[in-house]
């Protein structure tokens, strides 16, 4: 999930390019039913280190975000606290900021786009209400994080970029984490497009996510969620967003509504603005 910024410089486009070295080989086949043990930060970098092949630092790292995440309440299932803790963003962030890679904060990962927080991206897609083979539609790729912790949710995921040049850099990502043992990324699927009008021909999906500011919930996306489904979105003026959980209801006579409610209790998180050609 990743906050959107849209003024592309050669420079950012240059840093973003910038080579980095993998960080991991994973030893053991993807299996739906083995979670990390939760009791003790060396407990869980003993099994991490076994069974993905990540680096300890990182993996320390990891836990002690996890730790804040569970005292702020903004991860709350099992299911969700198991693909924090098996997604590597070490992974997804570029080179220069690695020593930053689990800080609370936004980070810079080139082409105008940050990899948004850790705690922003725990409650938003804990909100989704995830169900395994649930189909998820998550509307900017960005680096990419979103969709690899989504794909230990569900082996559902379908992911929508508006910037050609970061879509082709993100998916070859995936394919070479895939190709190191990452099969849980095969999951996600990829488009370079315009994400305000969704991916019809995979429609209906039963959670949709969206990481950029809107003043309205774009009438395709609420098309292609089914009755019952939750999008999850931050709706609002520029820089003044609210993070929405909107439920589709339909009535026995077929009318839809939303349900919405405020995952944030009313504070304002800003994020940058939604761009597209439905603002032509």
């Amino acid at each position: 999930m990743d906050r959107r910024e849209f003024g592309i410089g050669a420079a950012a486009q240059v840093a973003a390019l910038a080579v980095r070295p993998a960080l991991a080989n994973v030893p053991a086949p993807y299996d739906w039913s083995a979670s990390p043990p939760r009791g003790s930060r060396d407990a869980f970098v003993e099994w991490m280190v076994k069974n993905r092949g990540e680096d300890p630092h990182f993996l320390g790292e990891r836990f002690d975000r996890f730790e804040q995440l569970i005292a702020r309440h903004d991860v709350w299932e099992e299911a969700d606290m198991r693909a924090f803790l098996l997604t590597p963003r070490e992974e997804f962030v570029t080179a220069e900021n690695l020593d930053r890679v689990y800080e609370w904060h936004h980070l810079n990962i080139g082409f105008g786009v940050t990899i948004t927080g850790p705690h922003t991206v725990a409650r938003m897609t804990n909100t989704l209400e995830l169900k395994r083979g649930d189909k998820v539609l998550e509307i900017g790729t960005g680096s990419g994080y979103q969709s690899a912790y989504l794909s230990n949710l569900t082996p559902n995921v379908w992911s929508i970029e508006i910037i050609p040049a970061l879509a082709k850099r993100t998916r070859a990502l995936y394919d070479s984490l895939i190709a190191r043992g990452y099969r849980e990324y095969r999951a996600i699927r990829t488009r370079n497009a315009d994400g305000y009008y969704g991916w019809e021909e995979n429609a209906p999906f039963d959670k949709i996510i969206v990481t950029c500011g809107i003043d309205h919930i774009p009438p395709p996306l609420l098309q292609q969620l089914v009755p019952d489904g939750i999008m999850v979105i931050p709706v609002g003026p520029p820089g003044v967003q609210h993070v929405l959980k909107a439920v589709k209801r339909m009535s026995p006579d077929g009318q839809m509504s939303v349900a919405r409610s405020d995952i944030y209790g009313g504070a304002i998180i800003p994020f940058v603005p939604f761009t597209g050609s439905h603002q032509s």
